[in-house]
């Protein structure tokens, strides 16, 4: 696989982007919308706009850098099928399980506490954020950069730590406490693709966590307990 020298250059303005800009972007945003959850309706629903737009937005990036590499196909960022199809569709399948669980009897990290929907247009931003974080994220943090840093790292698990530190450091915002499960669940997905050779199965798996977050579980109330579920339409 060979990337451009154009393509390797907005390769590492993508980079430092995500290792460095948007953490900073999202403390800053995740701290104002603490502050200000409780008085403005909006502001949940605009932080997911923004962070959406943001997200697709390195897709865009990701798809230039592919398009000045002729020698590189989106296959070769994952998006093919899985080599190893029951493993894959039955991790799958379990997470489907465990989400319906976790949603049912879980109880949401504290970290991401202003992030809980409480009426049904915040919990339609929710499932929007989930579905995007899950497909782009693994585009790019999976997929863009495992292959980036393959050749000059030596190989796929080094060049998969690399980019799962990346992913870690970008949610950041939670915290310094939420980092070690953000790992050992980005560990679950880099192993996944790594063992499937495909981003199809882990963009499913990543969907549905955060699917339970976003969109299945409410915010608090004020005695603590989660707010009964938002009833569909």
């Amino acid at each position: 696989m060979h990337f451009s020298v154009p393509a390797l250059v907005l390769a590492a303005l993508l980079t430092v982007h995500l290792a460095v800009v948007e953490p900073l972007l999202g403390r800053r945003e995740h701290a104002r919308l603490v502050r200000t959850r409780e008085r403005d309706a909006a502001a949940l629903t605009r932080v997911y706009a923004r962070w959406i737009g943001r997200s697709w937005a390195w897709v865009a990036v990701a798809a230039a850098i592919v398009l000045l590499s002729p020698g590189v196909s989106w296959a070769d960022l994952g998006l093919r099928a899985p080599d190893r199809p029951g493993l894959a569709y039955g991790l799958v399948g379990g997470a489907a399980v465990a989400t319906a669980l976790a949603a049912r009897f879980g109880r949401p990290p504290a970290a991401i506490g202003a992030l809980l929907p409480r009426t049904r247009r915040e919990r339609g931003a929710g499932l929007a954020m989930a579905a995007t974080a899950g497909t782009t994220e693994e585009i790019v943090f999976r997929g863009l950069l495992i292959a980036l840093f393959t050749a000059p790292l030596g190989g796929t698990w080094p060049a998969a730590a690399a980019a799962l530190a990346v992913f870690t450091v970008g949610h950041l915002y939670q915290g310094v406490r939420a980092l070690p499960p953000i790992l050992l669940l980005g560990l679950l997905l880099t192993w996944v693709y790594v063992k499937t050779g495909s981003l199809f199965p882990v963009m499913a798996l990543h969907v549905l966590m955060d699917v339970r977050g976003l969109a299945l579980t409410s915010a608090p109330t004020r005695t603590g307990t989660a707010a009964a579920p938002v009833p569909a339409r």
